[in-house]
């Protein structure tokens, strides 16, 4: 970044350009030398310092000791780091000790002076930072006294020792505990890590309690990514006061509209509903004319606010089987914003007009005031539809079922319109199902399938896209700031990598096309009903590059869109919040628009919201991991079908069917013989035998291991040909390691009724 120099001409600089100054200065930046480049005196220091404050209430900067300024979500040019990783090869990675904003740590590396390794995990340093690429590297200036690393794990008693097993299944290794803290085995416990490889001692420094007890899968999670999960009190405090307030004149009215929210059943809080009838408008005939009705959280959480901070420091709220973790406090997520049936809510309000080919012809936003007429359970909506269709007597529903006339009737119409008009545009069609954990009112395990995708899904999702283009394209006309939701096209490695691997299917797949959505499209096309089909869209889903947040526009190649932001859910990401801001404000429709600040830091919440996201998805995705594990531990020693959905030299990875949980076939273990890899063909192949396992294959293996507290399973032979290389015992004969939690085994579970 070429340095910023301001002109020391007077007059108070915007926050633009104070940004622009912290992030090119040479050496720290205070009041005062803010205040010297800009050749501020008197009166204007005064205001510089309220100016500073504001950028602060509003995250755009921090101060680190000394009063001295960085960028929110940046690094100290001179600050304390925390050694928290050792590689191998020597190369230490650090954290903040102190981190205070509202993106997750950064992770820098550590360029050390002399002989490498002579840090270790837990070391504290004082180091000059820089920004370089991506990422940040760190220069040490002095060693600190020695500070500690967490672990978050379980102990278990073997040999007469204690040792903790760590919950994160890429933590390999287990380390003798120094210091049990008076825990016991099987307890969960949050211990300090010291030392270098390989001498990597842990004491335990606070006792969490019962791992496999109900809803601890999720609190797992939760401590071991950071998630907040408290509100501070003035943020709840906030919340008490901002929901009491009315919600103003000069609302649209639209409380006469039979609009509805069709949401899961187990829905906690509700962001959109949705409305649509015949075009009366002769220059779009056979149209329709809809109205997606978003909460409108941006009039109860101002910039700056004490309820906004802790919104932007979550990023999104994080949904688990058991409970959620809210971006906003329950107030205001699960009542006062959330769009509930007879209550008069205040909602942003898309209306759109669509031609009879489901195109969006025109759009415009309004603050109103809505009353929805009924919130519906996905299934509820289907059947009443498909009882429509089929003629058949009323269902019972638990809402007027007039509606299906007034309002469910309607939306499908339209909703055809739009999924004619997707189907013209061909986006990526990978139809892979999402895992559902069903819990009792206990939150003990009832059962583990895949979720059903049913045409009322299809429907809402149609609209709620509609919604979000319409969003990208207003800011867009009206010279606003947009937070884009970006989805780039694949790479050209992952593109040569997919090739590779088609062409073990015998699948040809040509790199000198131009690459669409639907040229994947046609790959799965060409596949038809195959075994393989499932593993070769999964494939597909990797080969695409993950979608982001930002203020430029890269379009979504996912949906083949080329200006495409989220709209929908204020209630539950940030980033939707700040494009309900960007509207109020483009529009001028009233308080809480996005502020001169906000739009000078977009880049910077984009990228916080985008780690944010992947931290959410991360500790989503393995408390499923951990549930599953949990549902299986019954059948522990029981032979199950399963699917091998990769191949590594070290062993194959295996899916179980129809429920999921991925699990590790250590090579070792498959045969006696030696089994070599086949890089291009992803495969395990028998030196002597030929007896090949290559991704996609189904067979039967007997699963020895479900570990509920790190999600991992473990799978031997069903025929236990033993450990390969010629000198292999029974698999019988290996002693089993199963993590005890006093008395019970971990795969032990509950059995309940159906909430």
């Amino acid at each position: 970044m070429p340095k910023f120099t301001p002109k020391p001409t007077g007059g108070l600089p915007t926050p633009k350009q104070i940004l622009d100054f912290i992030a090119t200065a040479e050496t720290s930046v205070g009041k005062r030398e803010i205040a010297k480049a800009f050749g501020l005196h008197g009166a204007e220091k005064i205001a510089l310092k309220a100016l500073l404050k504001d950028m602060a209430d509003e995250g755009l900067i921090d101060s680190s000791p000394g009063r001295a300024f960085h960028q929110m979500g940046g690094v100290p040019k001179v600050t304390v780091l925390r050694i928290t990783d050792v590689g191998d090869d020597g190369q230490c990675w650090a954290v903040p000790e102190s981190w205070q904003a509202d993106t997750p740590a950064p992770r820098l590396r550590v360029r050390e002076k002399g002989r490498r390794g002579a840090l270790g995990i837990g070391d504290r340093i004082l180091a000059r930072t820089e920004e370089a690429g991506n990422g940040w590297i760190a220069h040490p200036l002095k060693s600190l006294a020695k500070g500690e690393e967490l672990i978050l794990g379980v102990l278990r008693e073997e040999g007469g020792k204690l040792w903790l097993i760590g919950v994160d299944k890429r933590e390999r290794r287990e380390h003798q505990v120094s210091d049990a803290g008076g825990a016991n085995p099987g307890d969960l416990v949050l211990a300090e890590k010291a030392g270098r490889p390989p001498r990597i001692t842990a004491r335990v420094t606070q006792v969490l309690g019962d791992p496999f007890a109900p809803r601890s899968f999720s609190m797992i999670a939760i401590h071991k990514l950071g998630i907040p999960n408290e509100f501070a009190p003035e943020a709840i405090e906030e919340a008490g006061d901002v929901a009491r307030q009315a919600l103003g004149d000069g609302r649209e009215d639209l409380r006469h509209l039979p609009i509805v929210a069709i949401d899961p059943e187990d829905a906690r809080d509700h962001d959109d509903a949705v409305w649509a009838t015949p075009d009366d408008d002769p220059d779009n005939a056979g149209g329709w004319r809809a109205i997606v009705a978003i909460a409108d959280v941006s009039f109860y959480v101002r910039p700056g606010s004490a309820i906004d901070k802790e919104a932007r420091r979550r990023g999104n709220s994080v949904y688990f089987p058991d409970r959620v973790v809210p971006m906003l406090p329950e107030l205001l997520s699960a009542d006062v914003c959330s769009l509930k049936s007879g209550e008069d809510r205040a909602a942003l309000v898309c209306h759109l007009q669509i031609s009879k080919g489901g195109a969006l012809k025109s759009w415009h936003f309004t603050r109103a005031v809505v009353r929805i007429a009924a919130n519906i359970a996905y299934e509820e909506a289907q059947a009443a539809i498909d009882a429509h269709t089929q003629k058949a007597p009323p269902l019972g529903l638990r809402w007027d079922d007039g509606l299906v006339e007034s309002a469910l009737l309607p939306l499908w119409f339209c909703w055809r319109a739009l999924a004619d008009a997707r189907a013209k545009r061909a986006p990526l069609d990978l139809d892979l199902p999402e895992r559902r954990v069903v819990l009792d009112e206990k939150g003990r395990i009832m059962s583990v399938a895949p979720r059903e995708r049913l045409d009322a899904h299809k429907l809402i999702e149609e609209y709620m896209i509609a919604a979000n283009v319409a969003a990208a394209k207003a800011l867009e006309k009206k010279k606003a700031p947009v937070m884009y939701r970006d989805h780039e096209p694949p790479a050209r490695e992952k593109l040569v990598a997919l090739k590779d691997y088609l062409k073990t299917f015998g699948v040809e797949f040509a790199l000198g096309q131009v690459v669409k959505p639907s040229t994947f499209n046609h790959v799965i096309d060409r596949i038809g009903e195959s075994d393989f089909r499932p593993q070769v869209m999964e494939q597909i889903l990797r080969t695409q590059t993950q979608a982001y947040y930002a203020p430029g526009n890269h379009g979504h190649f996912g949906l083949a869109l080329g200006s495409y932001a989220h709209f929908t859910s204020p209630i539950r990401r940030y980033a939707d919040l700040v494009v309900h801001r960007s509207l109020v404000a483009a529009y001028k429709l009233g308080h809480g628009g996005l502020t001169e600040g906000e739009a000078a830091s977009m880049d910077k919440i984009g990228e916080s919201i985008s780690m944010l996201e992947r931290r959410a998805m991360e500790a989503e995705r393995d408390t499923i991991d951990r549930y599953v594990a949990a549902y299986l531990g019954e059948r522990v020693g029981e032979v199950v079908d399963v699917r091998i959905t990769g191949v590594q030299n070290f062993g194959f990875f295996a899916t179980v069917e129809g429920i999921g949980g991925d699990g590790l076939m250590p090579v070792r273990d498959i045969g006696r013989e030696y089994f070599r890899y086949d890089e291009a063909a992803k495969a395990l192949i028998g030196e002597h035998s030929g007896e090949t396992y290559s991704s996609g294959m189904r067979l039967q293996l007997r699963l020895a291991e479900a570990n509920p507290v790190s999600g991992a399973l473990r799978f031997e032979m069903v025929d236990g040909k033993g450990i390969g290389g010629g000198d292999a015992r029974p698999t019988g004969d290996r002693p089993k390691r199963i993590i005890k939690h006093r008395g019970r085994p971990a795969n032990i579970r509950h059995q309940g009724k159906k909430r």
